[in-house]
């Protein structure tokens, strides 16, 4: 297995699409059924088989991910061969991006001093899906990348 199996709420919410992969695998449902009495390993296969399908399609649509800690933001853009990285630290004190309060001043006061802008680029470590992946892994999210661009307007 390439990621990690669907949760049961994945598979449940999933389970038109789960079936019609089943039809590209010949099964249909009486057969999914016998499957299921008489072979285990079989059905943890095709689980297996449709989770690392699922998460391959999400993962080659992220554009942006975000991660947030108490005191630093880390904003990612994936492209194809190469991620672009901008990382906002706050020395305020008190101050945490986990907080609504806190992370709204930031946006409204995002040219205060108590913020250091990084920003870089690098090739993936290895294979773009799998670093991505270990990402979400660690805490990161997939968001819409609008504080990425606002962030990398105002930095240049």
């Amino acid at each position: 297995m390439k990621y990690r199996r669907l949760t049961s709420d994945q598979l449940n919410e999933m389970h038109q699409e789960f079936a019609k992969f089943l039809a590209t695998q010949k099964i249909d449902a009486d057969k999914w059924q016998e499957i299921k009495n008489t072979n285990p390993e079989l059905v943890q296969e095709q689980l297996d088989l449709f989770s690392d399908l699922v998460w391959e399609k999400v993962l080659n649509n992220v554009k942006y991910i975000d991660h947030i800690e108490s005191k630093q933001l880390d904003l990612f853009r994936a492209n194809p061969e190469t991620i672009n990285r901008i990382v906002i630290k706050s020395d305020k004190p008190d101050f945490d991006f986990r907080k609504k309060a806190d992370y709204q001043w930031f946006i409204d006061n995002s040219t205060d001093k108590s913020f250091t802008y990084l920003k870089g680029e690098k090739p993936y470590t290895k294979e773009r899906n799998a670093e991505l992946f270990d990402m979400l892994l660690k805490g990161s999210y997939i968001s819409d990348g609008k504080l990425f661009e606002s962030v990398n307007k105002i930095i240049g």
